[in-house]
């Protein structure tokens, strides 16, 4: 089976995402969610992982993730993990519950967090589960909008500078932007990054090619076919620590 492109450096950044096994929902009650976020508190807390963006849907999540540690996969394995354990004891289910192993998309967070952040906010208006992105408390679009009390583990500051340099106008100017791209096409950037593993600049995918795939451009690699695609462009007692707080 093929394997997906893995690059991980500090303070690397992603567009994490993983869905249900066969498309099945992960979240059954909102208690669920709560518990997620939890789990996602807790990995921000342990691996020091900064948490940009999140939607959570009936079958898959979205992250926008920034790794000061280089520690995403740890992160990761965690982060599901925990949450599987969790969800398969309350359901009284068994075997995975999320499909293969989750997808992360490097990304050149200075040139393209703001669009992917629109479009990750706007998933549940584009599935017709709202008709505004306000509407939908499970993301972190009420963070952005200044109508969500504020949680440490959520960093809204970076893709909000990016707009105004004071708080006000930045939230003002973030809502905007997010309620123009309703009924527009998602980017062709962001299509094309799922197929490649890689958001970014021309520059800042040679940059990364020239870093960390080196003497691999060029070659075959039947594990990684993300590498072709660049060419042609927890342990136990953290699960359970997490469990306990439920």
């Amino acid at each position: 089976m093929a394997r997906q492109l893995r690059i991980e450096y500090p303070g690397a950044c992603y567009h994490v995402f993983s869905r249900g096994n066969q498309k099945q929902p992960i979240f059954l009650s909102d208690d669920d969610r709560c518990f997620f976020l939890k789990c996602l508190r807790e990995a921000h807390e342990k691996f020091g992982i900064i948490v940009h963006v999140y939607c959570l849907m009936p079958n898959h999540y979205h992250l926008i993730l920034e790794t000061p540690l280089g520690n995403l996969s740890n992160m990761m394995h965690f982060l599901n993990t925990a949450y599987t354990v969790y969800f398969n004891a309350k359901h009284k289910r068994s075997g995975h519950l999320f499909q293969g192993r989750y997808k992360s998309i490097l990304i050149d967070a200075k040139s393209y967090a703001q669009e992917l952040s629109k479009y990750i906010h706007l998933n549940p208006v584009r599935s017709e589960i709202v008709e505004l992105p306000e509407q939908y408390p499970w993301s972190s679009y009420g963070y952005y909008r200044g109508t969500a009390k504020h949680e440490k583990w959520l960093e809204t500051s970076f893709i909000l500078s990016l707009f105004d340099e004071h708080p006000e106008d930045a939230r003002k100017a973030y809502s905007e932007f997010v309620m123009d791209g309703i009924g527009k096409e998602v980017p062709v950037s962001i299509k094309e990054s799922i197929r490649t593993g890689i958001l970014g600049s021309e520059e800042f995918i040679a940059n990364i090619k020239k870093e960390f795939l080196g003497d691999n451009i060029g070659k075959p690699d039947r594990e990684k076919p993300q590498l072709r695609k660049l060419r042609k462009k927890p342990d136990l007692p953290l699960i359970l620590s997490v469990s306990e707080k439920v």
